[in-house]
């Protein structure tokens, strides 16, 4: 038997990294019945074209998308382009300014490039929700309205909170949601994927399937995937994201950067490692730098075609073993203050600036590399973990957390 008509086997992939499912016997259900009807289910997962440019945490969905993907199913990669005229209200505190048609158009053309560097597009519906939605009265949008009640809108905590603190609540945030479900209804779809912070969405999407007298879809919602900071969700505003578009060197120096405690997280979220080459990580069968380096190679393949990733790697080690960095690096115990610190106050614990003034001059002329990474960003704070830092074309220091 084909192991793609074994439904544990499915399960075991698909289930992989979840933060939650909604819920795991209806989605059970589906697969089996997917098997016994040879019926590929429809997986739906929508991106509104808000940014030009990925980084890992956008692919996170994207990879459990190619996983059902590889598995048979029908993925549906659903471009917001009339929902991003609204703007999701998902965890803001005031109104999002909505896209430009141009924005819109701009951005979509760039992330269909960048999808098919993950996705198998000559396998991969792509849909654009103002195919349906453009076509709606008046009437019809006021017929949708009438499906959800404002009671149950206000039960999403963003709303709640502005609510709460009088701080306003435009009428058309409240459509974003209704869109975002009736997409469900428009696909038919049997699965959505989404992050945590979509739940509600997710949600409106099941109960609107059944007003319009559909199966509700299962819901697979996937975690936010950290930074490399290890903290803070991965966003290009706080300058911890690992760009897909970025040079090979660069991916795989900041992949380098996470540390070991995150680095079974990303292999989960991100790789095509097998379940049991990931419990041998898990289980320390595999040393941290040489799983680290493999994932790195993985995703610098992934982004810029195979073989790619290899070179990365033979500068990276040409780096570090060739004599280009000391045999003999003092090695420093920090203890840190709080989930995270600046670097420019570690580079004073550990001696390498007089300051934490001095350490952000430095950071800000180029002069700082964590972990083979150049920071710029002088206010750049990071997780508890082991660093090699440098400073200057000499100085090295390698930071300890402390372990009490």
């Amino acid at each position: 038997m084909s192991k793609t008509k074994d439904i544990d086997f499915q399960l075991e992939i698909i289930l992989r990294g979840v933060a939650e499912v909604i819920s795991e016997e209806e989605l059970t259900n589906k697969i089996r019945r997917s098997v016994k009807d040879g019926r590929p289910l429809r997986v739906k997962a929508g991106f509104d074209p808000t940014a030009p440019d990925l980084h890992l945490g956008h692919t996170v969905l994207l990879q459990k998308m190619k996983q059902f993907q590889d598995l048979g199913h029908q993925v549906i990669f659903l471009i917001g382009d009339f929902t991003g005229m609204i703007g999701d209200p998902t965890g803001k505190t005031q109104t999002r300014p909505p896209l430009t048609p141009e924005q819109i158009k701009t951005n979509a053309a760039t992330y269909m490039e960048q999808v098919s560097k993950i996705l198998d597009i000559s396998k991969t519906t792509v849909e654009f929700n103002s195919r349906w939605m453009s076509k709606m009265s008046p009437s019809d949008i006021i017929q949708l309205t009438g499906k959800y009640t404002v009671a149950r809108m206000l039960e999403r905590d963003d709303f709640q909170k502005r609510f709460r603190e009088q701080r306003p609540i435009s009428i058309h945030e409240f459509l974003y949601p209704l869109i975002q479900g009736y997409d469900s209804v428009a696909l038919s779809a049997d699965v959505e994927l989404g992050g945590t912070d979509q739940k509600f969405n997710l949600l409106v999407g099941r109960e609107l399937q059944k007003e319009y007298g559909q199966e509700p879809q299962a819901l697979i919602m996937m975690p936010l995937l950290e930074g490399t900071d290890g903290i803070n969700k991965m966003s290009k505003s706080l300058n911890n994201y690992i760009g897909i578009t970025e040079a090979p060197g660069e991916i795989f120096g900041k992949v380098m950067s996470i540390s070991d405690g995150m680095m079974v997280r990303y292999y989960e979220l991100l790789s095509d490692a097998t379940t049991d080459e990931i419990r041998k990580i898990k289980t320390n069968q595999v040393h941290p730098m040489e799983a680290k380096k493999t994932l790195a190679e993985e995703l610098v393949n992934r982004f810029h075609g195979k073989g790619v990733g290899k070179k990365a790697r033979e500068e990276f080690e040409k780096q570090f073993s060739k004599g280009e960095i000391p045999e003999e690096i003092p090695e420093v115990v920090v203890s840190w203050e709080g989930v995270s610190m600046p670097l420019a106050k570690i580079m004073q614990l550990t001696g390498v600036a007089t300051s934490a003034s001095e350490g952000k001059r430095l950071i800000k002329q180029g002069a700082v590399e964590l972990d083979s990474v150049r920071q710029t960003d002088p206010e750049v704070r990071v997780g508890p973990g082991n660093y090699l830092l440098k400073v200057g074309k000499r100085r090295y220091v390698k930071v300890r957390p402390d372990q009490k």
